[in-house]
Order: structure tokens, then sequence, then C-alpha cells
């Protein structure tokens, strides 16, 4: 079974995300859902980006999130975030040459020219999504691809951006039970 690390969208380490992490435990997975928030939760995007610009900014959000995966990142991880957490998962699994694969609920982030990898990777997200537009997904997806990586995209036509969390109003039932069955079948073959 996988090790996985588990980061936390705009909104803090929320209800849903320990959800998320206790039914990837039930199918025999090891989960660490670090807080780079310390604590907070948010209400809103906004009142979560302005934390983090209060904290110190992306670099500050990613030096924590570093600072939570290396020590469990010996025997290699499977990174996973929602939205800005995904974002963080797929720089550090790009930096990581022991990484085993990368699951990403609503979000992406950019691909240095060079990257390289050859993980498996997962994206569950809405269609349309006003934070990964069109445009951007192809040139993402052309770019993991460039680097390597074994890319799978699973999109959700009609759903909200972060249509996981039963606690928004981005919350899609059907879509969320079929993004959680992908993503554990997907976590099942990473141990074959």
């Amino acid at each position: 079974m996988a090790q996985i690390v588990l980061f936390h969208s705009a909104y803090g380490l929320r209800p849903a995300v320990r959800a998320a992490a206790d039914r990837l435990r039930a199918a025999g997975h090891t989960v660490h859902t670090p807080d780079l928030f310390e604590g907070r939760t948010f209400d809103s995007v906004e009142d979560g980006q302005a934390y983090q610009e209060e904290a110190g900014g992306a670099d500050e959000m990613l030096r924590r999130a570093v600072t939570a995966a290396a020590p469990l990142s010996e025997g290699g991880l499977v990174y996973a975030g929602f939205s800005l957490g995904g974002s963080l998962a797929q720089n550090l699994a790009l930096a990581d040459e022991k990484a085993r694969g990368l699951l990403l609920l609503h979000g992406t982030s950019d691909l240095r020219e060079d990257a390289a990898t050859s993980i498996p990777v997962q994206l569950h997200v809405a269609e349309p999504d006003p934070f990964e537009t069109e445009d951007w997904l192809n040139a993402w997806y052309l770019g993991m691809r460039r680097a390597g990586a074994d890319v799978e995209v699973h999109r959700y036509r009609g759903a909200g951006h972060l249509f996981t969390d039963p606690e928004l109003a981005d919350y899609d039932a059907a879509a969320a039970e079929r993004a959680w069955a992908a993503a554990l079948a997907f976590l099942a073959e990473l141990d074959d």
C-alpha cells in the first residue's frame, strides 16, 4: 500500500481533507495530512489566499510543504493535494526522484522547462474550472507528457472547482464518488 502525503486547499485543513485521508486509509494506505496553515481554516478562497500572502506567499507554503514531506519521503511517497495542495504536491513530486505517484484533485502547477519524471499522474478537475482553464490544462498536459510523466486526466462536466468537498457549494456527490473510485484504482495500481 502507498504512503501518501495529502495537502489541503486554500481553505485549510478542513473536515473534507480529513475525511479524504480516512477514505484512503480505509483502502489500506498510510496518509499524512500536514497543516500548512497552522490550524487556521477559512470560509472563502480569498480569505485563504490572504492568509498565504500574510504568511509569506507561495514560497513559504512550498517551504512548509517540503518541511512536512521531507521526513516521510525516504521510502517513496505518493504526493496528493486539493487545489493549492495539488500545486504543492506537483512541485514536490517532480523534485523527488523517489516519488511513486502524483494524485491531483482540482489543481496543478507551472512546470519548469527542464522538468523530468516518469511517475504516474492522475488529475481530477471540473469542466469548466475557473482556476484550471482549458488552455492551461492543455499546456499543462503537454508539458507533463514532455517531462515523461504517465498522465491521466479526469474531467467532470458541470461540477464546481472543489467538487469533492461536501461542505462547499461546489460539491457534486456523483462527481466526487467517480473521482474517488478512479483515485483508489490509480493508487491500487501503484502497488502492482
